[in-house]
């Protein structure tokens, strides 16, 4: 079975609140084994519209990510997100 993995691409607006939502969501991550490949790191815009932060979670499979993001943990902590930041969220299957 082939990994999945969430892009999120996001303004935060209040970096305080956000630290909030980081450690609401913390739970949901740990249960559906993600594991954070980039977070927030410098980025180098090439093409299209610039976010200011930039992260890659990957999960052991798409499934996991898609549960991850509809857990009663993550939808309280995406509650917070949403009210303090704007940005794109993707699930992404990987290669095999």
């Amino acid at each position: 079975m082939p990994k999945a993995y969430w892009i999120a691409r996001v303004d935060v607006r209040d970096p305080e609140t956000y630290k909030k939502y980081v450690e609401t969501a913390k739970p949901a991550f740990e249960r559906h084994g993600a594991r954070f490949l980039a977070r927030g790191g410098r980025t180098e815009m090439l093409e299209g519209q610039a976010r200011a932060r930039n992260v890659l979670i990957e999960f052991p499979s798409l499934q996991d990510a898609h549960d991850c993001y509809h857990s009663p943990e993550y939808t309280a902590a995406r509650a917070i997100r949403q009210s303090v930041s704007e940005g794109e969220f993707i699930l992404v299957e990987g290669a095999e």
